[in-house]
């Protein structure tokens, strides 16, 4: 009897966003675009000894007359449920799911274990959220996933592209995104600009005087959008500020935060080149971010002949 591969869902989705910006809990306390782990679904008697499923017969490469998406995913609609409705990346969706390597071997699968997984939308990998986003309630699809839209050649995770069998049992209305502000496309006219090409307003002043350094942590209220006006994270959705080192994000972050006293509410516009730099699962092209600066916890004055600390990777991924 062939033994499955332990490899779930929940610890194997996740890996990916969403979001740029897409986590929840990353190496920092919380940052910009964090991603969430996915839930357990509804639970159903799990199977004794499940048996792998059989990959299908086209499971090497999406097959001529498969679909395919700007973004290189591939997907063919193996069934029509009666639903009327998609579902946004920031709903829940529980599912059943099967997932091959394009050789064949099933690394998950709820089906075999016998419950269907829930979870948020965004808080998976990017094909995932893409790919369930073209779904309506009761539709089975395979998806075509490539690296770039899946796991990236992170170590432990299943490599290559991928393939899945998806059917949505349900869609959980989720919060509604903030809604963009007026110049989420350009920044305005009265916006001033660095040398970087960091672009920013100030909404309101607060009444610190101190600016944070590089080297401070600092604790925001943010919300992100792209400048076609779609929200991609936000803190005050999550009703949980987000604590992070001033030098640990992004180099619009970084930059745009130093511009800033406690109390003051900014818009910033990020060019590509100081954001994600068109890295895939990441939130695309100039960003707009609105951050409220709650506070600054100062970086201790190192004394001489003392070596400094290195600093974690703590970009919003």
């Amino acid at each position: 009897m062939k033994r499955l591969l332990s490899f779930s869902l929940t610890a194997t989705l996740a890996l990916g966003l969403g979001a740029a910006c897409q986590k929840d809990k990353g190496k920092s306390e919380d940052k910009p675009a964090a991603e969430q782990a996915a839930g357990p679904g509804a639970a159903r008697p799990a199977p004794v000894n499940p048996e792998p499923i059989p990959a299908p017969p086209d499971v090497a490469a999406p097959p001529a007359d498969a679909q395919k998406t700007e973004s290189g995913l591939a997907y063919k609609i193996l069934k029509q449920g009666d639903g009327t409705e998609h579902p946004t990346a920031w709903d829940r969706v529980k599912v059943d799911y099967t997932g091959w390597t394009t050789d064949g071997k099933m690394f998950d699968s709820s089906i075999a274990k016998g419950r269907p997984a829930t979870f948020q939308l965004k808080a998976v990998i990017a094909g995932w959220t893409e790919g369930v986003q073209l779904l309506e309630k009761g539709d089975k699809a395979r998806f075509w996933i490539p690296e770039n839209l899946a796991y990236q050649g992170r170590p432990g995770a299943p490599a290559g592209m991928l393939v899945f069998d998806i059917e949505l049992l349900e869609l959980i209305p989720g919060p509604k995104p903030i809604a963009a502000p007026d110049d989420v496309a350009a920044p305005p006219a009265k916006a001033k600009r660095t040398k970087s090409g960091l672009a920013h307003v100030v909404l309101s002043p607060g009444s610190g005087k101190d600016k944070p350094g590089e080297d401070d942590t600092v604790q925001v209220h943010y919300t992100g959008w792209t400048t076609d006006g779609e929200m991609f994270d936000s803190s005050v959705m999550r009703n949980r500020p987000a604590t992070f080192p001033v030098k640990g994000v992004i180099a619009g972050w970084t930059e745009g935060l130093q511009l800033m006293k406690v109390g003051q509410k900014s818009r910033l516009w990020i060019p590509e080149d100081l954001a994600y730099q068109g890295k895939p699962g990441k939130p695309q092209g100039m960003l707009v971010f609105d951050v409220e600066l709650l506070s600054i916890k100062q970086a201790p004055t190192p004394q001489p002949g003392t070596p400094r600390p290195g600093l974690q990777n703590t970009k919003p991924q």
